[in-house]
């Protein structure tokens, strides 16, 4: 059961986000999150003084963080109209309740003084408002009413049947050791395998750690287009890491690796590829890009393989659930998408229980085979989908970080 969107897509939560366009604004997204509480301030670093494609990823992870099928409603805050008019308008595509705000020229009592009067008119138009010259407090008091209203509205939002073709799920690992490549992440791919077949779509990426293994992704590509769009994508990614004179070891692979027995990015890199199973990848996607909604199936999107970014990076994309397998463990959680953590590490699934949605080191001891701990991961993200809080979500876990390309002007 799921929310159906205005765009046909389908969601598995129903957020009312308060996002703020830069990191001037998130005292006041999170000022109207306090204020109603229920609502879900995204505050980040960024938003400034950035250009080029850097711009563009960030305005993509904005967007496609507010299209997500598991947000229901979005207020927008920025400190300059313009920018935050071009979120709220990019949000609006989707049809769902969006309003903007800034910030600049008006100063904090006033906004919210004048929040009040104006409320009721924005309200008649909530897509791609502004409010240009009015300061933090009456930007907080006005989004606040907003985002009250939008609030009642998503609670009022009833699940429907959904079919997997509607949802995107993503993958990515952290904190892997020997027992990620030999567990975790075959339990990992057994759900990708059903979920492709199934009709739905999966994304998976960490460019850097295919690295010994980026043939075995490339051979598996659709057609000729896709396999030369794959190679120029990691190889590019490669330059740039080497470019730098850089020696990655320590970084890739990480202290935890190297601590639970992965020596060799190459070692690293064939537990990775061992959960994004064995269907073809369909398609290559940018940072923050969604795919292709006509052409379901696996595939690879150009990403950190830091765990806040690369999660940020596939709900922009349109990713409602993620699969997270680890190994010596990690606590990782987004604000706007569930993300499930697995492990095959026995140690980690007894000192890490709260963090952890399902243990398969049963697999390791030959307690049950790889399909027994298929059907364990499906019933947890079916569960998950109908709506029971996974772990990180009971934590309160909810790391959101940009991807950045390069300094800032």
């Amino acid at each position: 059961m799921g929310y159906r969107r205005e765009n046909g897509t389908m969601g598995i939560r129903n957020h009312v986000i308060i996002l703020p366009l830069d990191d001037l604004s998130n005292a006041a997204a999170e000022a109207v999150a306090k204020v109603i509480p229920g609502t879900l301030a995204l505050p980040h670093a960024f938003g400034r003084l950035q250009f080029g494609d850097d711009l563009q990823l960030t305005f993509d992870t904005l967007i496609g963080t507010g299209m997500n099928a598991n947000v229901a409603a979005v207020v927008v805050i920025g400190i300059e109209p313009k920018w935050t008019q071009r979120v709220a308008d990019g949000i609006a595509k989707t049809g769902k309740p969006v309003a903007a705000f800034s910030i600049e020229g008006k100063g904090d009592l006033q906004v919210i003084q004048e929040a009040s009067r104006v409320a009721a008119m924005f309200l008649q138009d909530a897509s791609g408002l502004s409010i240009e010259g009015k300061g933090d407090l009456q930007v907080i008091q006005e989004a606040s009413r907003v985002a009250a209203m939008f609030l009642q509205d998503a609670s009022g939002l009833v699940r429907e049947e959904a079919e997997i073709g509607d949802m995107i799920m993503s993958i990515k690992c952290g904190e892997s050791d020997t027992t990620s490549g030999l567990g975790s992440c075959p339990t990992t791919s057994q759900a990708v395998d059903r979920w492709v077949e199934a009709g739905g779509t999966v994304f998976f990426g960490e460019t850097s750690e295919l690295t010994g293994g980026e043939h075995l992704i490339a051979d598996r590509c659709i057609d000729d287009a896709c396999r030369n769009l794959f190679q120029e994508t990691y190889d590019n990614y490669i330059k740039v890491i080497e470019s730098t004179g850089a020696n990655l070891l320590g970084s890739q692979p990480t202290q935890g690796n190297i601590a639970g027995g992965l020596t060799t990015i190459e070692e690293k890199a064939l537990g990775n590829i061992a959960k994004t199973g064995s269907v073809p990848v369909v398609g290559v996607l940018k940072p923050a890009q969604a795919p292709d909604p006509k052409k379901k199936g696996l595939y690879f999107m150009d990403s950190s393989s830091a765990a806040a970014e690369c999660v940020t990076l596939m709900a922009a994309g349109g990713a409602v659930i993620h699969l997270f397998p680890t190994g010596q463990g990690n606590v990782i959680g987004n604000p706007i998408i569930p993300v499930l953590k697995l492990t095959a590490n026995i140690k980690t699934a007894k000192s890490m229980t709260e963090h952890m949605d399902l243990d398969v080191s049963g697999l390791l001891r030959y307690e049950y085979d790889l399909t027994k701990a298929g059907d364990m991961m499906m019933d947890v993200i079916y569960k998950t989908v109908n709506g029971r809080l996974c772990t990180a979500e009971v934590m309160g876990h909810r790391e959101f970080t940009f991807t950045k390309l390069y300094i800032s002007a």
